[in-house]
């Protein structure tokens, strides 16, 4: 399986995997990019689409891509999709010519949000986790509470160390300011801060990433560690236990 990132709008990326004949697609806010693409690639017949959530910037294109593909469409079975979507919930298997998604429930940036992680053969799993969680930062809390994006996130930071993190947006280079901000002391932190800017510097992705990095570089992921939660409560006093540093941490990124 290849895995692209087609890029759209200002920082959305669509995921794209195929293997040479058919193709999936996940989030496609707008038609456009994936239309490109399958017009440069005439051999390959996009035949699945997974969405992670109902915001448009993540459904726009679903309806132009039906229309003119009529790829099967699943999504989160607690949200409204602007097409006929087939509803997954946490525990529902997905199987695509050979590999077997894992649907995960993430609520928080959105009360129905879902994730699907799949293990290719030879090569790493893969996770398209939408915007629940973006390399060195979290989504913001639209519709879930702090307690559920804490959960969310634990349920995803147990996957496997090597899976590549599919995050859709391009959000990198400004949540490692924040990351920064919160744990200066973090090495792993400012390698990997050097990496990303060296890579958008050359107009390159910083995604996917390895999960085992985002544990090692990611706050939202290390709210519980001494460095992070210490910084948070020396910010703000209210921050007591775990889901209320983590909600004052959220906070914290929200005013930065």
């Amino acid at each position: 399986m290849k895995l692209i990132a087609l890029p759209a709008f200002s920082d959305n990326y669509i995921w794209l995997l195929h293997d040479d004949h058919h193709a999936l697609v996940v989030d496609p806010g707008d038609s456009a990019p994936v239309l490109t693409w399958l017009q440069q690639h005439p051999s390959v017949q996009l035949d699945m689409i997974l969405v992670t959530h109902h915001h448009a910037d993540h459904t726009g294109g679903l309806t132009d891509l039906v229309d003119r593909t009529g790829a099967r469409v699943v999504g989160p079975a607690m949200e409204k999709m602007p097409v006929e979507a087939q509803g997954l919930v946490q525990g529902d298997r997905l199987d695509w010519h050979g590999l077997r998604f894992e649907v995960h429930e993430v609520p928080g940036h959105t009360l129905g949000h879902i994730a699907f992680w799949a293990q290719a053969v030879n090569q790493a799993p893969v996770l398209f986790c939408g915007d629940t969680l973006f390399s060195a930062g979290c989504g913001r809390l639209f519709e879930g509470t702090p307690a559920q994006m804490l959960s969310s996130l634990d349920r995803l930071a147990a996957l496997p160390d090597d899976t590549r993190v599919c995050c859709a947006h391009e959000y990198t280079l400004s949540n490692l300011k924040f990351a920064l901000a919160v744990d200066p002391d973090n090495q792993s932190l400012r390698s990997y801060a050097k990496i990303c800017a060296d890579l958008r510097q050359h107009n390159q992705p910083t995604l996917p990433v390895p999960l085992a990095t985002e544990r090692a570089i990611n706050p939202f992921l290390r709210s519980r560690s001494a460095a992070v939660s210490n910084a948070v409560r020396q910010r703000d006093a209210r921050a007591l236990d775990d889901v209320t540093t983590f909600a004052a941490l959220r906070q914290w990124k929200n005013e930065f």
